[in-house]
């Protein structure tokens, strides 16, 4: 009978042995699946801020219409593809009117944040600022002159010298 019971406490020793290498691991995934959560919490929060943020309105510059964006996001359309500056969303119009009065000197990202009513000491805000810009280049409403310079294109600034918000006739 001794036997029979030492045996009995041996598989239970063993099962607990078992059950607690099981807890660790469970321990372990549950404490990675726990970082996993915070990270997408964080970087939900911070999608959602962004979004509150490209709502708000930009700073208002004289010229500019003060037409409400379709909804929390306007994609830019091509130059050749818009019938002017008021196809734009309110943002980028501000930026298009900052850099008609920046003229040649041209508009860097920081100043475009400014103009956004941005903190521009903050390197995040900074940069997305320059990805607007770059997304102005890459649709044809600016050039990028030199590094970090943006400018109206050439045929364009003559044109809008004198009448920022008026949509290109062709001429």
């Amino acid at each position: 009978m001794r036997a029979v019971l030492e045996a009995r406490r041996k598989a239970a020793a063993v099962r607990v042995e078992e059950l607690e290498a099981e807890l660790e691991r469970v321990r372990a995934d549950l404490a990675d699946a726990e970082e996993v959560l915070r990270r997408r919490v964080i970087g939900l929060e911070q999608y959602l801020e962004a979004l509150a943020e490209e709502e708000e309105p930009a700073l208002v510059v004289v010229g500019v219409s003060r037409r409400k964006p379709v909804g929390p996001r306007r994609a830019v359309p091509h130059r050749e593809n818009a019938a002017g500056v008021e196809d734009l969303s309110v943002d980028y119009q501000a930026v298009m009117a900052a850099a008609t009065e920046a003229g040649a000197g041209g508009l860097d990202a920081r100043r475009t944040a400014v103009v956004l009513g941005w903190d521009s000491a903050s390197a995040s805000r900074v940069e997305g600022a320059r990805a607007r810009l770059k997304r102005l280049v890459e649709r044809g409403w600016l050039v990028e002159a030199k590094p970090g310079r943006f400018t109206l294109p050439a045929s364009r600034q003559a044109h809008d010298a004198g009448d920022a918000g008026r949509p290109d006739d062709g001429s």
